[in-house]
């Protein structure tokens, strides 16, 4: 058995992939917000129970996880020291000076997660062509641990001016800390953003010292947890580049897990672009707390080199992802003006939206889709969880209806309404500033509540095509099930991009081509399942910015091949700002090795339609200003030859599905039910 977790707000969702039948189960399970392992074996014991399998059976456990995302936000790190170069204790305060608000009077300030009095200078000194200008004293090394255990320090963030291009300085400061505090986290920069541009470097370092001791301890309790069910699986989590990675790698680089459990959509969205032949999609996952973006083009998943979280920088690679606070259990209400607002606040698992009946008062998106029939109250998450029609109707009423003077039908149409503009905003944003258009894309989308807006959504951003994938509730888990060991180093060495500079081009990816090969071996991946393939920040010389270009799997560059990359830059510049500049001179900043291990690849059954009638009836709905009987369908059961006009309801046990007035669903490849515009579905015809 092998099993994908992925690991929401709200819920816990899970793939298990069985060898015996080529069988793939989903199953959710409510999130444990205080400790999430307890949500993941929870789930394993009800899916095993569900399954008919054994928790020892489970040979491999791939698992998406919040928890480094969580603490950041919540603010729930350890209590760190930042060492840096004396005099440059203050980079992590002063940043960018981006101001967000440009006409704010008061803007809130950027978060700074070390304060001043933890910040310490060391004395050394390296140049940027990395010679030592002043050596690092050991001699001043007793004094700074005893600052250091002065106050108090639960982990050690190292980021010493131009380490990037000489690490010296900081490798020796790291080993004389592990040898005097070998109980003491350290986290240098060297080894976890080896890149130019000192600020963002020393933002990723002290998010991954703080986050050292918080996600050693979760790793500590989920092996604790997963022993007590009598078997050991081998573990893989999640990175924010959508491969995964062994505990040992998570445990000394927990930044690289920012991003975790989204970036397992990405993944599927990859995977169902061969699939379905369908190179260009947009990713749209819509769960109980947020709406989260990603654009595959050409087959491939768009990957930055640099996000943040909280509006902290993270220098690493990870999957380009759009992220608002837009899901089904986002909270709407009517502020002091009289404006109908929806999210970012969420119910969150708990209390959850007022249909749950745990306890939750206000009206949740969740709320408008059930008080308008498009849910099932008797159907939901398959029926295992009932909905409670009559508090949701009088919770829209008293916090939605009366104060604009609506009806609970109209005012569920406008929280649903609000919160569409949002979802069709955020994905209008992810495509333009890339320079690409909506009409060339379908919308794929997952997610528990992502099937109730998206024919609206795409209507109303011009997109003709909607795709709902098979179990679009736990597809994220899905994409995991698939994914690969993969590690991602960097060489930042500012060269121009001409076959001057080959030699020193050549040595760099030489020796990054080596260790990526090295780490490849280290995690078991045999020579014949290993894939190395390089990229290269560039930009035209003077600029400020960088575009990542994709180069391939090149073992020892020549002219031809550095011919190609800047080729290859000059159109993404096009495409990207609409221009070129083909006669000025082109900079290579960063050379970057993506090393793929490949993992043995479940072979999954195709699915059979149950054997019951498709269509399961017809439901009371609010539709086109008026209560209207619509059919509902059976997603299980549907044939090829079923042809589903909307508007019409598609049910399945962890997911139901809106087909809108003027759009035609039928199943596609892999069971995939892709919905077309009517109009263009006719011409096709």
């Amino acid at each position: 058995m092998r099993v994908a977790v992925d690991i929401g707000g709200t819920f816990t969702d899970l793939q298990v992939f069985d060898a015996r039948t080529g069988a793939v189960h989903a199953w959710k399970t409510p999130t444990t917000p205080d400790d999430p392992s307890l949500g993941l074996t929870t789930g394993l014991r009800e899916a095993a129970e569900r399954f008919g399998f054994a928790l020892a059976d489970i040979g491999l456990l791939l698992h998406g996880t919040t928890i480094a995302t969580n603490a950041v936000l919540e603010r729930r790190l350890a209590r760190g020291v930042l060492l840096t170069t004396a005099g440059f204790e203050d980079v992590l305060e002063i940043n960018r000076h981006v101001r967000r608000d440009i006409y704010g009077l008061a803007p809130d300030p950027f978060p700074t997660l070390i304060p001043r009095d933890r910040r310490l200078g060391v004395a050394e000194r390296m140049r940027a062509d990395g010679t030592a200008e002043q050596p690092l004293d050991e001699a001043a090394l007793p004094a700074l641990l005893a600052r250091i255990d002065t106050l108090e320090a639960e982990c050690i963030a190292v980021a010493l001016l131009n380490s990037h291009a000489n690490p010296a300085h900081e490798r020796r400061l790291g080993a004389l800390l592990a040898e005097a505090r070998p109980r003491l986290p350290v986290s240098l920069s060297c080894d976890v953003s080896p890149e130019i541009r000192e600020y963002e470097r020393t933002s990723t370092t002290v998010l991954n010292a703080l986050l050292l001791p918080v996600v050693q301890n979760y790793l500590d309790r989920l092996e604790r947890r997963l022993g007590e069910g009598g078997f050991r699986p081998l573990i893989f989590l999640v990175q924010s580049n959508g491969g995964v990675c062994s505990l040992r790698t998570a445990a000394e680089q927990p930044a690289r897990l920012l991003l975790s459990g989204p970036s397992g959509g990405a993944l599927a969205a990859g995977r169902l672009a061969q699939m379905l032949a369908r190179p260009n999609l947009v990713a749209v996952d819509m769960g109980g707390t947020s709406f989260d973006v990603s654009v595959v083009q050409n087959g491939r998943v768009s990957v930055v080199t640099q996000g943040e979280i909280d509006r902290l920088p993270v220098r690493l690679p990870m999957v380009d992802m759009r992220t608002i606070g837009a899901g089904g259990g986002s909270i709407a209400a009517v502020d002091a003006g009289g404006r109908l607002t929806v999210g970012p606040r969420s119910a969150g698992a708990k209390p959850g939206p007022v249909a749950y009946g745990r306890g939750g008062t206000e009206p949740t998106v969740t709320d408008a889709n059930l008080a308008l029939g498009r849910l099932d109250p008797d159907f939901f998450l398959g029926g295992m969880m009932k909905l409670d029609m009559p508090a949701t109707r009088a919770a829209i009423e008293a916090r939605v209806g009366t104060p604009l003077g609506l009806t609970v039908e109209r005012a569920a149409e406008g929280v649903l309404t609000v919160t569409n503009a949002s979802l069709g905003a955020a994905i209008r944003l992810s495509l333009f500033e890339k320079g690409l258009d909506p009409r060339e894309f379908a919308l794929l989308s997952f997610g528990g509540a992502g099937g109730l807006h998206a024919t609206d959504v795409a209507a109303e951003i011009g997109i003709s095509d909607v795709v709902f994938p098979r179990d679009p509730g736990t597809l994220s888990a899905y994409g995991i099930l698939f994914s690969d060991l993969a590690q991602d180093l960097a060489r930042s060495r500012l060269c121009r991009a001409e076959p001057a500079s080959l030699p020193a081009i050549a040595e760099s990816v030489a020796s990054l081509s080596a260790e990526a090969d090295a780490r490849l071996a280290r995690d078991g991946i045999p020579p014949a399942e290993r894939r190395i393939e390089l990229a290269a920040d560039m930009r035209y010389q003077g600029q400020a910015f960088e575009l990542l270009v994709p180069w391939g799997e090149i073992a020892a560059p020549d002219a031809a091949a550095l011919e190609r990359l800047v080729e290859a830059f000059h159109a993404m510049h096009r495409q990207r700002f609409s221009y070129a500049n083909p006669g000025d001179p082109v900079e290579i900043v960063t050379l970057r090795a993506l090393a793929t291990g490949s993992l043995p690849k479940p072979r999954v059954a195709e699915p059979q339609p149950a054997t019951r009638p498709a269509r399961k009836g017809t439901r009371r709905v609010f539709e086109g200003g008026e209560w209207r009987d619509l059919p509902v369908w059976d997603r299980d059961a549907l044939g090829p030859a079923d042809r589903i006009e909307g508007p019409a309801v598609v049910e399945e046990p962890f997911a139901t599905h809106w087909i809108g007035r003027g759009w035609i669903a039928t199943l596609g490849t892999g069971g995939a039910l892709i919905a077309s515009h009517k109009s263009d579905a006719a011409a096709e015809g």
